[in-house]
């Protein structure tokens, strides 16, 4: 048996956990941070690292206790070092370095949107591959054709917004609580998703990128008026902005639905797997759902609480890493940009 400890800091939640052999979590601790950043309705960077520093001890220890691990039982760290926040990544990277110095364990440099790809396979067996990956949160939208935990090719991603960005501002527009993402799902289910027709980008019949700044800016003007960003939502009456959100939410879904559909033709894939926080919205995973049972297709989610940051899927990603001998050293450096 082979036991990683898991710790991610790439944005607001600072998290740690035990995985063996890349599948049986033994704990999964997260510290959230949306207290924090409610009041300015999204992630401040200074605020997210000061409250890193703070915690990334006692989310440790909890992670150790919860799993009745001792450093003995770890054979490696694992840790988010990309894409994510500099300042937050750095305050994980450091306890890693820390850690993997002073227990004299190996270190290891996990890519935060691999990991999202790779969580649909947390506690499954057997793992969902080959299949093609649709990887939605805040930051990313991703689509990968996972062959085998060591064989993944990136198909296409993002150009300007990411979905779960296009969900925050639209959140914002519509004057709806931080975090904005799961206040639009809510809204949404009283809202009838047909009333308002908004763009759906699908940057040409192959293209397997997504761009939502379009959406995002059609939501705005259609609240305030033409060329206007502010002084029009009063206007809307409750049920007028239930069904804004459920046109907008909808006109996103068919876009991350018809990309999705139109990656597994181009591989050939047999299987669709979503993760990432926006992977936690019901309509995507519905209607996501249902189109892949009417395409014949398996389809398997990450499980909800794989679905937001968490390090589970960093010790588990990390896992295969470990594995193929794929080591960092301690010059190991936080990259705030998506790589590959």
């Amino acid at each position: 048996m082979t036991t990683i400890l898991g710790i991610e800091t790439s944005c607001d939640e600072t998290a740690a956990a035990v995985v063996d052999d890349g599948y049986s979590v033994r704990s999964n601790v997260i510290a959230s941070q949306v207290d924090l950043h409610r009041k300015y309705g999204g992630v401040v960077p200074e605020i997210a690292s000061r409250a890193h520093i703070e915690r990334i001890d006692s989310v440790i220890r909890e992670a150790m206790e919860i799993a009745s691990a001792t450093l003995d039982d770890i054979d490696a760290i694992a840790v988010t070092a990309e894409p994510g926040l500099v300042g937050s990544l750095l305050i994980g990277i450091t306890a890693a370095k820390t850690l993997s110095l002073a227990w004299d364990k190996p270190l290891l440099a996990v890519d935060h949107v691999l990991a999202h790809a790779l969580s649909p396979a947390i506690e499954v067996q057997p793992p969902p591959w080959p299949a093609v990956a649709l990887i939605v949160s805040g930051g990313h939208t991703t689509l990968y054709h996972i062959h085998d935990f060591d064989r993944i090719d990136r198909l296409g991603g993002t150009t300007d917004d990411a979905a779960g960005e296009a969900f925050d501002k639209v959140a914002t527009i519509l004057d709806l609580p931080y975090p904005g993402g799961p206040e639009i799902d809510k809204l949404a289910r009283t809202g009838d998703p047909k009333r308002f027709e908004f763009p759906r980008t699908m940057l040409g019949r192959d293209s397997l990128d997504f761009s939502f700044s379009g959406i995002k800016t059609a939501v705005l003007y259609h609240v305030h008026g033409q060329g206007k960003t502010s002084g029009g939502l009063n206007r809307w009456n409750a049920q007028d902005l239930s069904d804004i959100a459920a046109s907008f939410q909808q006109a996103v879904v068919d876009v991350l639905v018809k990309k999705a559909l139109r990656a597994v033709k181009k591989t050939k894939a047999s299987a669709v797997v979503l993760g990432g926080g926006v992977a936690a919205n019901q309509c995507l995973r519905k209607t996501l759902a249902d189109a892949c049972e009417q395409q014949g297709l398996t389809f398997h989610a990450a499980a909800m609480q794989f679905c937001m940051d968490n390090a589970a899927m960093i010790a588990a990603a990390g896992f295969h890493q470990f594995k193929r001998g794929d080591l960092a050293t301690l010059e190991l450096a936080a990259t705030a940009g998506l790589q590959r």
